[in-house]
């Protein structure tokens, strides 16, 4: 298999970019689109459907290729993959439950072929506000899949406007629902890993009150005051101004056990002055024990790289082209850090390379075990065989 990943800032731009990645003989019949909601989806669509290639795709917060990060554009990666070695899936969510939808589409990937596995896209918030539970997709997915089907991707962003993200392939879009590339495991490997890489600060808490994602004490304590007092920011309690999302929430996010030993990103979004809660991302029952976080430093994109030479080392394997879905938090906290974590797994990789970033991310742990996580770089390499 052959990849080209292409950029422009209109779909103008588009054109000539794939007819030039065209001039060699070069004919792609896949295309991975990541593009910001202030561009025309429909005209890139409409392109690329011009030239007979498939079209899988979400809205971003800010996107990137080898070389190029920005964001308000489009990126693409371009494959020339076999189309008897994919399949491409479609489901709105509507009145339907999650669980009823993620088993449709579950169901859908097992009939297309004996060994699937999946690159999946899900809308992370809808126009009314309402933000995606990336957990329970894990969980309805292996419900019906099993352990062994193997799936990365990421929760469509919106330019951080959170007034609506899309997924979408030709002729069908939505803000709420889900989209997979199905990839028949016996013609295309997929290796790949998610990694966070906040650490915990001091001893663990515990969530003493809370509803929905509403938290109202931990430890027994009022959490808005304990969350502000550990951050020394106690004096922006009443402060119906301050932007706890910007100014707190992506660094200092809370680390969450999930009862298996492994950890979760969730973050305080902001303050509900009327209910004095903290409003996080992911709900946190009564009883969750967590942790606060410390702000993360350059070990955190040397963990990542480092991790990424260390599974081509063992496995053996060279990549024709690279998906990288990297939370939307991580690029205001890192900085050029998150820069370079995704150059360095494109230079792992030595492949093609496209990605953007997310409201939420799925991939494997370091323990090979499948989960929706938050706050992560989540990679996945692509070999067809």
């Amino acid at each position: 298999m052959k990849a080209k990943s292409i950029k422009g800032k209109s779909p103008d731009e588009i054109k000539t970019a794939i007819q030039e990645s065209m001039s060699d003989g070069f004919k792609p019949t896949l295309a991975i689109v990541f593009i910001s909601i202030k561009q025309d989806r429909k005209a890139v669509s409409e392109i690329l459907h011009k030239e007979n290639i498939d079209l899988f795709g979400a809205t971003s917060c800010g996107e990137f290729i080898n070389g190029y990060q920005d964001e308000g554009g489009i990126v693409i990666l371009l494959l020339d993959l076999n189309r008897d070695a994919y399949s491409l899936l479609y489901e709105p969510f509507g009145e339907n439950l999650l669980s009823e939808t993620a088993g449709k589409l579950s169901n859908r990937a097992l009939k297309a072929f004996n060994n699937p596995s999946m690159i999946v896209l899900s809308t992370g918030v809808n126009s009314k506000g309402d933000v995606f539970d990336g957990e329970k997709l894990v969980n309805s997915f292996e419900s019906v899949l099993g352990a062994k089907v193997t799936y990365w991707g990421g929760l469509a962003g919106d330019d951080m406007t959170l007034s609506g993200s899309y997924v979408f392939t030709h002729g069908n879009e939505t803000d709420f629902g889900v989209a997979a590339l199905v990839l028949d495991g016996d013609k295309v490997t997929l290796q790949g890993m998610a990694i966070t890489g906040w650490k915990p600060m001091g001893i663990s808490r515990k969530v003493t009150k809370s509803a929905g994602n509403l938290v109202y004490t931990i430890d027994d304590k009022p959490a808005v005051e304990m969350y502000l007092k550990y951050l020394g920011k106690v004096e922006n309690k009443d402060d119906k101004n301050f932007d706890l999302l910007n100014e707190l929430s992506f660094t200092f996010p809370f680390i969450v056990e999930r009862g298996d030993g492994e950890t979760i990103l969730k973050s305080p979004m902001r303050i509900d002055h009327k209910e004095n809660a903290l409003v996080t991302d992911m709900e946190m029952p009564e009883g969750t024990e967590f942790w606060f976080s410390q702000p993360p430093d350059f070990d955190i994109a040397e963990e990542i790289t480092g991790e990424a030479t260390r599974l081509k080392a063992a496995s053996g394997f060279d990549a024709d082209a690279l998906l990288v879905f990297s939370c939307a938090g991580r690029a205001p906290v890192l900085g050029p850090l998150v820069t370079y974590e995704n150059e360095g797994l494109a230079e792992v990789w030595k492949s093609p390379m496209a990605g953007f970033f997310t409201y939420g991310e799925f991939g494997k742990n370091k323990n090979g075990r499948q989960y929706f996580h938050s706050g992560a770089c989540s990679w996945v390499a692509l070999k067809e065989k």
